[in-house]
C-alpha cells in the first residue's frame, strides 16, 4: 500500500512536470482499435472529463467517428460508486465532491469501449489510478467493456505492485501508440 502511495505523488508530479498538449491526431490508433474489435457501428464509449494534468480525452470527439457515438461520462454516487451518462459536447457539466466535472443524471448506459485515466501502467497491463478503486470495481461488475487506458508513454512504470481487486487493462494508448 505504501508503495502506491509512493508511486502516485511520484506520477501525478511527473505528469504536471512533463505534461503536454495532443492533437485529435492522438487519437487515430484508438480508431483502428475499435473498428477491429467492436463489430457495431454505433456503440456508447466512455470518456473522463479530464483534470489535474489527465490526458485530456475530449480531443477525441474532434474526430467525428467518435463524436457520432453515444459518448459517456462517468458520474460517482455517495457510495463511492460509479456509473456512465450520455454527455454531448456543449451540455452543461457539474461539479462533484472531488472536483471532477460530471454530466446531468439520466439513465445510466454500460459502455462498450471506456477510456480510462491513469497515473501509472506497466508492461502486464495493469494501472495505477488515484486510489479509489471506482474504475475497478466497476469493470469487475461489467466484463465486457474494451478497456483502454490512456496516458503518456512517461507514464510508463516498469512493473506495478498489484493486488486482487486491480483489474487488468485490454489496451493502453499513448502518443506512441497502442500497447
Amino acid at each position: 500500500m505504501q508503495q502506491k502511495i509512493q508511486l502516485r505523488k511520484r506520477y501525478l508530479y511527473l505528469r504536471k512536470k512533463k505534461y503536454f498538449n495532443i492533437s485529435r491526431k492522438f487519437f487515430l490508433p484508438l480508431l483502428k482499435l475499435i473498428r477491429l474489435k467492436i463489430k457495431k457501428k454505433r456503440y456508447k464509449i466512455a470518456l473522463y472529463y479530464p483534470s489535474n494534468f489527465e490526458l485530456n480525452v475530449t480531443k477525441s470527439m474532434e474526430i467525428k467517428q467518435i463524436l457520432a457515438q453515444d459518448i459517456l461520462l462517468p458520474v460517482t454516487d455517495t457510495k463511492n460508486l460509479m456509473n456512465f451518462f450520455s454527455w454531448k459536447k456543449n451540455d452543461v457539466l457539474f461539479v462533484n465532491k472531488f472536483g471532477i466535472l460530471e454530466p446531468a443524471k439520466t439513465k445510466a448506459k454500460v459502455p462498450d469501449v471506456m477510456l480510462i485515466p491513469l497515473l501509472a501502467f506497466d508492461k502486464y497491463k495493469f494501472r495505477l489510478g488515484y486510489g479509489k478503486g471506482f474504475y475497478d470495481r466497476y469493470l469487475k461488475k461489467y466484463k465486457n467493456i474494451l478497456t483502454i487506458g490512456v496516458a503518456f508513454s512517461f507514464q510508463k512504470h516498469h512493473k506495478l505492485p498489484i493486488n486482487q481487486y486491480d483489474i487488468k487493462l485490454d489496451y493502453v494508448l499513448t502518443e506512441k501508440g497502442i500497447y
